[in-house]
């Protein structure tokens, strides 16, 4: 999701139209437009601003992505939440996998081990 469109994102969940925003903004209805559209490059101190009109944090409206929770409660207010469960997921199944290569070395091992008793024991 580009910044864009997380504007946009966040100012549907607030319930506020664009002409509210660009108000909050001080600024005209189509030159808000032209952020939400994606043909405005946004500058920081712009940016600050519209994370304040939508009352988030700075950081939340550049972090949102596919692993973030958004939670709304009654009154329009936004929580983030940055859901690092994918990749601590994608994690333990690598351990997971490492743990099952170690025991198919394991068993290998103790086959080939048992191998080498069985031989010796004819040999005697």
């Amino acid at each position: 999701m580009r910044l864009h469109e997380k504007i946009s994102y966040f100012r549907n969940i607030k319930g506020l139209t664009q002409d509210q925003m660009a108000q909050k903004l001080n600024m005209s209805e189509s030159g808000y437009a032209k952020i939400e559209r994606g043909e405005t490059n946004l500058l920081n101190p712009r940016l600050k601003k519209i994370a304040e009109a939508l009352e988030i944090k700075e950081d939340d409206l550049n972090s949102f992505n596919e692993k973030s929770i958004c939670v709304v409660s009654g009154d329009h207010s936004l929580q983030i939440i940055q859901n690092d469960y994918v990749n601590l997921t994608m994690e333990l199944n690598q351990e997971i996998e490492k743990y099952k290569f170690m025991v198919e070395q394991k068993d290998k091992e103790i086959t080939y081990l048992k191998e080498i008793i069985e031989l010796m024991k004819k040999n005697i």
